[in-house]
């Protein structure tokens, strides 16, 4: 009989820490919430984390993952501007379903955050990279012009959405999220458009 393994006490505190983030916001997050949440001492946290700042970037590279698995896991159309198109609004649907989460990972200020140009380049980002991925592929099957390099071309996609999202969270756009859902569409669509051949 094969047995699952069991959650690992590091594995609850990212958890509980994830958890308050997601709820409260970064602020919300601190080492005796967490340990009172998993149930242990606030000091037994610093065996897994050396401090506040490791656990908070243990969350946001735990939430990259699982959106990039969440991503590859799922059919996607092969024709590039589709898949943009598809991960758009994903990632829309995400920044609205998980606001304070999607702040901390994308737009907080973190050391640990990846920076572009050199980290980028690199291929360090794990949700950058799915969007490069995609104008590379575009500019492979003849749907995306050639003459232009991928990462700043990746890099308009990613601060139109990054941009638009932080707007709305911070109530600068007032409309209903299907509205605000379908501008951020409109607006993808056209920087596509800008893409093609």
């Amino acid at each position: 009989m094969v047995r699952m393994s069991e959650v690992t006490t590091k594995e609850r505190i990212t958890a509980a820490a994830t958890y308050l983030l997601t709820e409260h916001g970064a602020a919300g997050v601190s080492m005796r919430k967490v340990a009172a949440a998993v149930g242990i001492t606030p000091m037994a946290i610093y065996q897994y984390f050396p401090d506040r700042e490791a656990l908070l970037n243990a969350v946001a590279d735990a939430a990259f993952a699982e959106l990039v698995r969440r991503w590859e896991s799922a059919d996607r159309p092969a024709a590039a501007d589709a898949r943009l198109r598809e991960m758009l609004v994903d990632h829309v649907d995400f920044a609205l379903a998980q606001p304070r989460l999607y702040d901390y990972m994308f737009t907080a200020r973190r050391d640990q955050a990846r920076k572009f140009p050199a980290d980028f380049e690199a291929r360090k980002s794990p949700t950058f990279n799915l969007v490069a991925d995609a104008v590379s592929a575009g500019i492979d099957q003849h749907l995306f012009r050639g003459d232009q390099d991928i990462w700043e071309t990746s890099l308009i996609f990613a601060a139109l959405l990054h941009g638009l999202i932080q707007l709305h969270h911070g109530d600068r756009i007032g409309m209903p999220e299907a509205d605000f859902r379908a501008l951020c569409l409109r607006l993808g669509e056209r920087t596509i458009d800008e893409l093609r051949v």
